[in-house]
């Protein structure tokens, strides 16, 4: 896998993807796009969001929608790591077994999402979801 970062202006960066995909960080409070801190936590949400909806799909739940939700504490003096992070997946569709649900979170959370992996064990990371069911 590879990327590059460039420098645009004042501390703002654009990350390329391989294939062209482009992100701009701001590492001057994200006033211009997402710092890189906020992009980890992006990273993860993404990154477990995949597992856990293709694990729903295989097992042919009708998911319509998965937000996941995010908060995060980090250290008070550099390096400023994460030492917590509260994640909410919200799961929308139609009778969508929250037993199965359950058991995706867990499989991407112990199992599978590589972010996750990356940021244990000095990140505590807990995560928890919702079924909603669609009318």
């Amino acid at each position: 896998m590879q990327v590059n970062v460039s420098w645009s202006k004042a501390l703002q960066f654009v990350g390329s993807s391989s294939k062209g995909n482009e992100i701009l960080m701001d590492g001057n409070g994200g006033e211009n796009g997402p710092s890189p801190m906020e992009c980890v936590l992006m990273a993860l949400g993404g990154c477990s969001s995949v597992d856990i909806v293709s694990d729903l799909q295989q097992a042919n739940q009708d998911v319509v929608n998965c937000e996941v939700k995010i908060d995060a504490q980090r250290a008070e003096k550099a390096p400023r790591v994460f030492t917590q992070i509260n994640l909410l997946y919200q799961v929308s569709g139609n009778q969508v077994d929250p037993q199965l649900v359950e058991k995706a979170v867990k499989a991407s959370m112990q199992q599978f999402c590589s972010v996750a992996k990356m940021l244990e064990p000095q990140t505590v990371i807990n995560a928890d979801f919702e079924v909603i069911e669609q009318a």
